[in-house]
């Protein structure tokens, strides 16, 4: 129904941001990254958006790329994951690195996130596996095993696990080597 939403961020909230459309405030559920890139008020900005109705309640979610959506859309299609819990998953590494870590059998992206466990983890990885099965096994860029030495590295320089994922968000994909990585992240945390 509302796909698409461009308007000025007029309150931001914990984790929702209230959007002014031609004097029409939405309020929008958004994950963490996507929260970070609207946290100038009086500027305009436009989200991907999904509209959850259930029984009593209408939720708006946000989302700054196209591949947040459509990635939010196949963890509700697994029964168990509602909005709420798929938004807490994107929150907690960028699309693609979750991507990765499904693939990956690496379930300790999934297990960060409250609610979900062990057996939960495994089961939306086996949801999941069959839709994955379809994308290249060698993508540019990263491993997950250097992504998460990346991060190891800046945590030990006394940086938030955090502080450290926000980081490397903010590296361009272009940069592919490792150590590059790690200082563009660091030039990003010394400013």
């Amino acid at each position: 129904m509302i796909s698409k939403l461009r308007g000025i961020v007029s309150y931001i909230g914990d984790k929702y941001v209230i959007l002014d459309v031609s004097g029409v405030g939405y309020r929008l559920n958004l994950t963490a990254s996507t929260l970070k890139t609207a946290t100038r008020k009086e500027k305009e900005v436009s989200f991907w958006t999904y509209l959850s109705v259930r029984e009593n309640v209408m939720e708006l979610f946000g989302f700054s790329e196209k591949s947040e959506l459509d990635f939010f859309e196949l963890l509700i299609g697994i029964s168990g994951i509602g909005p709420k819990k798929a938004i807490s998953i994107l929150s907690v590494a960028p699309v693609e690195t979750i991507k990765k870590a499904l693939r990956g059998r690496d379930i300790s992206y999934l297990t960060q996130v409250s609610g979900i466990g062990k057996k939960n983890a495994e089961k939306i990885i086996l949801e999941l596996k069959d839709k994955f099965e379809a994308l290249v096994e060698g993508e540019d860029g990263l491993s997950l095993r250097e992504e998460s030495d990346a991060l190891e590295a800046i945590k030990s320089l006394g940086y938030s696990t955090s502080e450290g994922r926000d980081a490397l968000r903010k590296v361009p994909p272009e940069v592919t080597k490792l150590n590059d990585r790690i200082k563009y992240a660091l030039k990003h945390l010394g400013k």
